[in-house]
């Protein structure tokens, strides 16, 4: 199974749904994560500590490829020539599922990401363009949180984390070292253990990522529920 994910900055899918992620890999899936900015700047970083922090969670979550795309950060924007270059990654590698940021968010690169994947997604279909690449249209588009709000969400539904899968998801995140310094009141690791121990809990598994859709979600059978 081919697997895209687009997010807005280095960091914002493996804090997100590592464990998502991390299950999938194990499982012999290709997953392929799109930034959509580099993510600088910002008080701690800089463009080369987060490309060496990347690579080193790519390492741990055997990510297939990560590509950086060259948008800027704090002013992404959802235009008709930025939809075409993220079209355009959606033709070259074909994946069968595309997840991106949920819209309902505090940082408005997080809403630009949501909307720009959103649109890309219908424009890799399109017939007659000059974006690169035979058409491809990911069978499914799935949401994930990534919010600076604190939602009190419904997730559409809620994947299924191991142990394993989560320590991985924990190893990746903690590649961020210039993102989690200084960090005040409720560290982060916590909420993310506090998070995937609810929605495991829901679903009867040791941790959970919760996920959003609009369309309905079918199961192969009633042996699938979880």
């Amino acid at each position: 199974m081919n697997i895209m994910i687009l997010a807005a900055h280095p960091d914002d899918a493996e804090f997100s749904m590592g464990g998502t992620i991390a299950t999938h890999t194990l499982n012999g899936d290709n997953v392929y994560l799109v930034n959509l900015t580099n993510g600088e700047p910002t008080p701690h970083g800089s463009v080369e500590t987060r490309l060496k922090e990347a690579e080193e969670a790519d390492r741990i979550l055997n990510i297939k490829e990560r590509i950086i795309m060259d948008f800027p950060n704090r002013f992404l924007e959802d235009t008709i020539e930025n939809r075409k270059k993220v079209a355009a990654h959606i033709r070259k590698y074909r994946p069968d599922v595309l997840l991106v940021q949920y819209h309902v968010d505090q940082h408005p690169d997080h809403i630009s990401a949501s909307y720009l994947g959103t649109a890309a997604r219908f424009y890799a279909k399109l017939t007659k363009s000059d974006i690169p690449g035979e058409p491809h249209y990911p069978r499914k588009i799935l949401y994930f949180y990534t919010s600076h709000f604190r939602l009190n969400i419904t997730p559409s539904f809620i994947l299924p984390v191991s142990e394993e899968a989560f320590k991985i998801k924990m190893e990746a995140g903690n590649a961020y070292q210039s993102q989690l310094k200084n960090q005040k009141r409720i560290k982060l690791a916590d909420r993310l253990e506090w998070s995937g121990r609810y929605y495991g809990a829901l679903v009867n598994s040791p941790y959970g990522e919760p996920f959003y859709t609009p369309e309905a979600v079918g199961i192969n059978s009633l042996h699938n529920i979880v």
